[in-house]
């Protein structure tokens, strides 16, 4: 039996690179990426992981279709793993034509190079993202599912960041499945939505299978810390090291499910080569509910810093959400799945990581 062939867009990033390693030891690989600066820059391993000769590297931008088109024709994959994207709530508002530029005019160049090139391609597995859901998963007083309304700005001025429903009463969070509707409220969440219906929508009819992980907030070892738009625990771990007090948004409670790269990279991997790819969307997170100022504190003190030097700021961003934790079940039944990193043991990896890094 010949051996699968790969093709990861974003292969030399952060998730893409270990993916691509992963993968390398049963498959041939070609990763296809194109460097940028912001992710890039200040993380030469990502780059050097996929450089001893056994993948395939093209430098390339998911942008420029003739480009991307010969990379497919080139590598002939089998599966398609589509992780090149632009990350991060706040910059997407500032920047909609580039974030819609690469999102999704990005996978519509991939899409038509699979038609066009890739006539081998069996599988597609996106890289999506849990902000399609904006708030996500509610329950009323009495318990019964509700509907999250985008929350009021003046209302968050004012110091009140509770989510609310239509008629204005305070909803309490549940976990997020993808029953949950999506109601993304970012330019960023809106382009990662478009990914996922379009690679169903011009896929379907195909033999090819389309899967989709959305993906709660991925941290770990190689993740940018030079990039202000992602990677919130990256970002505190330079500031600690600079010798800053760490600033929390909000009163400190938004709530966040952080999910360690390789187990992250073990669900892709699980996606791309088990035998009958799971056709539901899956969630991919920890399962567990982690507070912004608890997690910073957590980190100060393995830092040796006082888990008092942060202050709660009240500042807040459009299209920030309040409480995000994923329900895992079906990742765990359908694919066979399960985060093995806690939390603790993954933040202490970071912090030890980017001590050597400094």
């Amino acid at each position: 039996m010949s051996r699968p062939r790969i093709f990861i867009t974003g292969g030399a990033g952060f998730i893409g690179s270990r993916l691509a390693v992963a993968l390398s030891a049963a498959a041939d690989v070609t990763v296809y990426d194109n460097f940028h600066p912001q992710a890039h820059d200040g993380n030469p391993e990502n780059r050097a992981r996929v450089s001893d000769g056994s993948i395939s590297v093209v430098e390339g931008d998911v942008r420029d279709p003739d480009a991307l088109s010969a990379a497919i024709a080139a590598a002939d994959p089998t599966v398609v793993y589509h992780l090149a994207a632009e990350t991060g709530t706040g910059q997407s508002f500032d920047l909609p034509a580039r974030y819609n530029d690469v999102n999704v005019m990005g996978t519509a160049h991939l899409v038509e190079a699979i038609r066009g090139k890739g006539p081998s391609v069996k599988r597609v597995i996106v890289a999506g993202s849990r902000s399609v859901y904006g708030e996500g998963a509610y329950v009323d007083a009495e318990g019964r599912a509700a509907m999250a309304q985008e929350r009021d700005p003046a209302r968050m001025e004012a110091g009140d960041f509770a989510v609310r429903d239509d008629a204005g009463n305070v909803l309490t969070p549940a976990l997020t499945t993808a029953a949950c509707p999506v109601a993304p409220a970012s330019v960023y969440a809106s382009s990662k939505l478009m990914q996922e219906y379009m690679l169903a929508q011009c896929f379907w009819g195909t033999d090819v299978d389309v899967g989709i992980l959305r993906l709660q907030n991925v941290y770990g070892p190689g993740q940018s810390m030079n990039n202000p738009y992602t990677g919130v625990l990256s970002i505190f771990a330079r500031q600690i090291q600079e010798g800053q007090i760490l600033k929390i948004f909000e009163d400190g409670d938004i709530v966040r499910d952080f999910v360690l790269v390789d187990d992250v990279v073990e669900a892709f991997r699980l996606m791309g080569t088990c035998e009958e790819m799971p056709a539901d969307v899956l969630d991919i997170g920890s399962g567990e509910a982690a507070s912004i100022v608890d997690v910073a504190g957590s980190m100060l003190g393995m830092f040796g810093r006082s888990e008092k030097d942060l202050t709660i700021t009240g500042q807040f961003r459009p299209g920030d959400i309040r409480h995000a934790v994923a329900d895992i079940s079906a990742a765990r039944s359908q694919l066979g799945w399960a985060p093995q990193v806690t939390l603790r043991e993954g933040l202490q990896r970071l912090v030890d990581w980017s001590r050597q890094s400094d």
